[in-house]
Order: structure tokens, then sequence, then C-alpha cells
């Protein structure tokens, strides 16, 4: 199996036409990336199929407010537990972008990301949401739940735009998910763990106290971020393109009342919201245990934040971006220069013996619901240890768990991630 996935060509037509807008462009290359995600969840150990889950929606979300960008109902994906992990319960939040401005919130309530009319009756429950142990040997007998991402703002924000007709509810949506699972049965939990990839991993790290919050002090209840670590990083430009982006987002949801600021979890600052969506200035917060899981190159960063069109208008980032072979020795220094970045993000965080950390130095995005990467004979490792079993140990305390990569390109394990 090739460790190589690349993106079929009308996804890259569909990526121009995009491009048109700045806007467009963030949520377009989540897409891609989700798209190789979702294409290639049969990669695995054995061929096993893997279970398809359907689609619940939360009939009591309307009455509280707590929609879809569209106005239509949230929804989740539960696969119940057996034996010894009967009461136990991972909860994965899912990610998929944001949206930053009206006509890019209105382009995307036309989509799974903005509206469950457009969502998938069923979907695939692969790598930590495995049923299998030989695929998951930690979690796959626990309670297991994908809850799906529909507001755009990574379950956060409280407000709406009645001429655009869109509603931004993403705290909503998260009580009421977390209030719908509590009723099936995670009020009996003795274990728990919130987990999320991308905008869900941020999601994961902005809600974790308050996921301890719903258990008493007596139960495990951990949070684990896959692909969250956004950095308030210069892009090559030496401009902010991920923090303006982030500050769209946020003026959208955001809105100031008479009685304070709206939709902003408690963790983050009032004060400055837009800096909530970068964990480097929340995850020294956090009182419930969290493990950091990041490629140190992180493909939507590169992307995205680093040097999107919009910060390279000659495109002399153009191939380096799209394949990490194509970069030359300034740009891969400056691309190690983010990765030396991102382990100073995480310095005061890993000296806390209940966190757990691990970076590899792979060009990926998202290790935790690809099978291929989660646990496979030939998923990516440090120090010859897999995804899956770091997780594992670090959740049940077997060891502590604080691995860092050496710097690429030592790893020979990595799956990366390359676009034509």
């Amino acid at each position: 199996m090739s460790k190589h996935f690349r993106v079929f060509y009308w996804v890259l037509l569909l990526g121009v036409f995009l491009e048109q807008s700045y806007g467009f462009l963030h949520l377009n290359e989540t897409e891609l990336l989700e798209i190789q995600q979702e294409s290639s969840y049969s990669y695995g150990i054995n061929n096993n199929k893997p279970l398809m889950i359907a689609l619940t929606l939360i009939q009591s979300a309307a009455a509280k407010g707590a929609v879809c960008l569209d106005g239509t109902l949230p929804g989740y994906h539960l696969h119940r537990g057996y034996g010894s992990g009967a009461n136990s319960w991972l909860i994965q939040l899912e990610g998929g972008g944001w949206c930053n401005s009206i006509r890019n919130c209105v382009y995307r309530k036309k989509t799974r990301r903005g509206s469950s009319t457009y969502m998938e009756k069923f979907v695939p429950f692969v790598g930590i949401l495995s049923h299998n142990a030989e695929e998951n040997p930690d979690f796959f007998n626990w309670n297991r739940v994908k809850v799906r991402y529909c507001d755009g703002a990574s379950f956060t924000g409280d407000s709406e735009n009645k001429a655009a007709q869109l509603q931004f509810r993403g705290q909503k949506i998260w009580l009421a998910a977390m209030e719908e699972l509590m009723d099936k049965g995670m009020r009996y939990a003795n274990q728990a763990l919130l987990s999320g990839c991308s905008a869900g991993a941020l999601a994961s790290i902005l809600h974790c106290d308050e996921f301890s919050g719903l258990f008493s002090s007596n139960i495990r209840v951990k949070c684990l971020s896959d692909a969250g670590l956004f950095l308030d990083a210069l892009d090559v430009s030496g401009g902010h393109s991920l923090r303006n982006m982030y500050s769209g987002v946020v003026g959208l949801r955001v809105p100031n009342t008479h009685q304070g600021v709206a939709g902003v979890p408690r963790l983050c600052d009032a004060h400055d919201p837009t800096s909530c969506f970068f964990p480097q200035n929340l995850i020294d917060r956090v009182q419930t245990p969290l493990f950091v899981l990041n490629a140190a190159y992180d493909s939507w960063q590169i992307q995205s934040s680093i040097a999107p069109p919009s910060a390279d208008p000659h495109g002399f980032w153009h191939d380096c971006r799209l394949n990490h072979a194509k970069c030359n020795p300034s740009q891969m220094r400056y691309l190690q220069g983010f990765r030396t970045e991102m382990l100073n993000a995480v310095k005061g965080f890993a000296m806390s013996r209940k966190n757990g950390l691990f970076i590899n130095s792979c060009f990926a995005h998202c290790q935790t619901e690809r099978q291929d990467t989660w646990f496979a004979d030939d998923s990516p490792t440090v120090g010859n240890k897999a995804i899956a079993i770091a997780v594992g140990d670090w959740y049940f305390d077997r060891t502590g768990v604080k691995t860092i990569d050496c710097p690429y390109p030592c790893d020979k394990t990595c799956h990366n991630l390359v676009f034509k």
C-alpha cells in the first residue's frame, strides 16, 4: 500500500473554482483532506469492512435553538459498547474547517458541514472508532460516538444572520448533543474520552473541561486533540492569514450582548475570542488531562496558514505546499522553523504529568480517524510505538507519553499526504 495518497483530478477542478474566494479556500482545502480520509477508510489490517453506523438526529435540539447553519437538526452516530466497555464512552467531534464570511457560510449550509439534510445517513467507523480489537485495541468495545459538525465554528458561537438565513449555534449544539448522550446512558459512564480531529480537535480542547464537568470527580475523563494545534504563525508573506480567517469566524458568531459575550466557552478570554482559536493560548489552562497529537508539518496548516495562495501571489510555494518532496532547501528551512514554533508552543503543556504528547515529523492531518495511521501493520510510529498504543498508554496510565519525533526526513514510517 502506498504511503502517499493523492486526490483525484476532478476534486482539483472544484478547488480551482473555490479558490476564487479566499474564504472558500479554507473550506476547500479542508474538504480535500477529508475526501482523502473518507475515501481511504478501507485501508487497514486484514481488509476488514468497517461498520456503517446510522445518523441519529437530535429531536430535542430545535426547541433549544441548537440547529445547523441552515436551521436543520444536528446529529450523531452511536455504536453501543459491550462487555468491559459497556459503560465506557468515546465522543469524537467531527472536523471540517470553518466558514468566515456570509458568502462561504451560505455556501456551506448547502453541504453536510452546514446542514443535516446533506449529511450521509451512514458513516464508516474506523480508526479510533473501529469495533475491531485488531484495529482499535483499547477502545473497540466502548460506546463510540461521532458528533456531526454543522455550525462552521468548532462548536462555538450563538448568534444568527436573519438576512442570510444563517444560524450560528455551535455552543448550543454542543450542549444539546451532550444532554442527549447523557440521556442515552453516558451519565452512567465509568470512564470517558472526548476526542476530535482538526476543527473538531479544537472543539475538544475548548470543551474539555466542560465535558469533564458532566461527570463525578471519581470518573476517569480525558481529552484528545488530533491535528488541532493551529498556530498563530506568520505566513510566507509576513501576514497573519489564519488569524485573519479566524477573526471572520468569530465576528459572525460572537456578538456582544447586554449580558456580555455570547457563545464563548468558559476557557476563552471574552475580550479576545479570536485568540481562543489558537490552542497555544489554551492548553496550559485546561484542567482535565489532555493528549495533543499533531504532525509537525501539518498539511492543512502548510496549505491554508503558512503558504495559502493569498500570501503567495506568484506561486513560489505552489508545488511545495502540495508535495513536500518539491520543497527547495529554503522552503524546508521555513517548515523546520514552523516545527520549532510548534514544539515551543507545547513546552509548558508537556511539563504536566497528566498530559500526553505525540508529535511525529510527518506531512499529515488527522491521524486517529484513518485506519492506516491509527493502527495497522505499517502505521506511523515513533520509537516503535504506534499512535493507538501511545494514546492507550496515556489514557490508562500505563506509562507517560511525551513523544517528539526527530526532524524531517528522519521518520520513514510516515503516511505523508501528497496533492496533485
